[in-house]
């Protein structure tokens, strides 16, 4: 074979190698580029929707495989074919991570690819204070545009939930952990519970446990139990060192079978049951309201908690100092300081009755 026909069938070769490069580069422009159709709404699929000003809010499911999600995307019209999403996760092998993402679109796959993979969910900040109610955390969780309160309030009486976490009371009302958290916005409300489900039972793990030992060793109803002194204790005291002196005379009043008579549980009725104003001050017709959850009039507990406890009410809870004081009166509304004492007498010569102003 002379050399030029050698170079002869080498340019064909290269010619053909071009040609094929550059029909493969622009399949995959084609592919990368956004659909020329907009997004669309997927039926029975809620991990998709589309928000405004060409904003599409997509979840990735946990556990859920990279062709699970470039399928999904391609049917709501995110992407232009799954196949170049399978290229990308196989080509990349970094792991989709799981969450709600706000997508602008229109996007390409290879940025659409790399927002789930390095997780970049756009996340708001919100504070559940302590001693909030579900309602209460319900309207601060709608306010931030996270959820809306009514779902959030259906989630926490979800039975389904309620049996995963063991929970006897009809709502999660004292197992959503007060504190701080971010979520994307529009988050779904049975996720918003169970990410401040979960930060309860791993906060009270984190609990020292004196008498009690470990919540893991608890009945539920005994947990329950604790979890309700809790709430109590967290709309009562306003000094941490005295919690667990609060939490003493709870468990010592119950041990005898004396009322709670705690005003915190007259005021979850004005406020939550009944629906009105939080009271300046309790009158004798108030703390006489008939309800289950009136520790006045109702010995024992009442049928579940009356707020969210944090960290000082749960430790409380769960080793409260043992004293013989079976009384507390507040006798100083600015420091927030009661005085505790062990009878009737001692009580009433501690001053006026005070009720303390809600901190939600």
């Amino acid at each position: 074979m002379s050399i030029l026909r050698v170079i002869k069938i080498i340019s064909i070769l290269i010619g053909v190698v071009c040609v094929a490069l550059v029909l493969v580069a622009g399949v995959l422009i084609y592919c990368n580029a956004p659909p020329d159709r907009a997004p669309v709404i997927v039926e029975d699929d809620e991990t998709v929707r589309v928000e405004p000003d060409g904003i599409v809010s997509f979840e990735v499911r946990g556990g859920e495989s990279a062709l699970s999600v470039g399928k999904r995307l391609e049917a709501a019209g995110i992407i232009k074919t799954r196949y170049f999403w399978y290229l990308l996760s196989r080509f990349d092998k970094a792991f989709i991570k799981t969450g709600i993402y706000q997508l602008a679109i229109p996007a390409s796959q290879v940025h659409i690819h790399a927002t789930l993979v390095a997780g970049r969910q756009v996340l708001t900040k919100v504070t559940i204070p302590e001693g909030v109610t579900l309602k209460k955390a319900g309207r601060i969780l709608e306010d931030a545009g996270i959820c809306a309160a009514d779902d959030f309030l259906a989630a926490a009486a979800d039975q389904d939930l309620l049996a995963t976490y063991q929970i006897p009371g009809a709502t999660m009302e004292g197992y959503l952990y007060p504190d701080t958290y971010l979520f994307p916005k529009t988050y779904p409300a049975v996720q918003v519970v169970t990410v401040m489900a979960d930060t309860f039972f791993k906060r009270l793990s984190e609990l020292p446990h004196n008498d009690t030992g470990h919540f893991d060793a608890l009945p539920p109803e005994e947990l329950f139990r604790r979890v309700i002194i809790a709430s109590i204790v967290e709309r009562e005291y306003r000094v941490d060192e005295e919690a667990a002196l609060m939490a003493g005379v709870f468990y010592n009043r119950l041990k005898i079978g004396m009322a709670l008579q705690s005003c915190a549980t007259v005021e979850y009725v004005i406020t939550e049951i009944q629906g009105k104003p939080h009271p300046e001050v309790l009158y004798t017709r108030d703390t006489e309201i008939r309800d289950p959850y009136n520790t006045y009039i109702r010995p024992g507990l009442p049928p579940g908690p009356i707020a969210a406890p944090g960290a000082v009410a749960l430790n409380a809870a769960f080793n409260p100092l043992a004293t013989e004081y079976l009384y507390f009166r507040l006798v100083d509304a600015d420091a927030g300081r009661h005085y505790f004492s062990k009878t009737l007498d001692d009580h009433i010569k501690a001053g006026a009755l005070y009720v303390k102003r809600s901190t939600s």
